[in-house]
Order: C-alpha cells, then structure tokens, then sequence
C-alpha cells in the first residue's frame, strides 16, 4: 500500500492540510509525535484510530515531500 492510498488533501478538513484519510489527524501531527520520541506503540494508543500503515503513510508522505523539494541558489 502506498501513502497516497492513506492520505488525503481536503479544503474542507483541516483547512487542506494533509490529513490520514477517514479522520482529521493531520499527517504533520503524526511526524511531530514522533520527532518528539513518541513510539508508535503510544502513537496507537492514544490515537486508536490509526494503524501502523497509517503512521508509515505519513512518513511516506513527509519522504516525498523532502524529495521533490528544490533549492536554488540566489544569483548576485
């Protein structure tokens, strides 16, 4: 299963924010739980809606993201 299967982008949910489809927890919520040590075993616990193939879609998404991103440098 691919991210894009578990998450969706809605104007009307969260104001377009990506979301995990089917609830309003946004997939950078997730990513921050996460950068702040949570385990996914707590993740699941108290967001007992999601699933694991939820959490990876988010890191899945948070991927592609990073890797489509470009920096180009400022010419003087």
């Amino acid at each position: 299963m691919t991210w894009q299967e578990r998450v969706s982008i809605n104007p009307e949910i969260l104001v377009g924010k990506p979301v995990v489809k089917g609830t309003r927890i946004a997939v950078d919520f997730v990513i921050e739980l996460l950068s702040q040590g949570w385990s996914e075993e707590e993740i699941l616990k108290n967001y007992p809606t999601l699933t694991h193939e939820d959490i990876l879609a988010c890191l899945g998404y948070a991927s592609a993201v990073l890797r489509s991103e470009r920096i180009f440098p400022f010419q003087v």
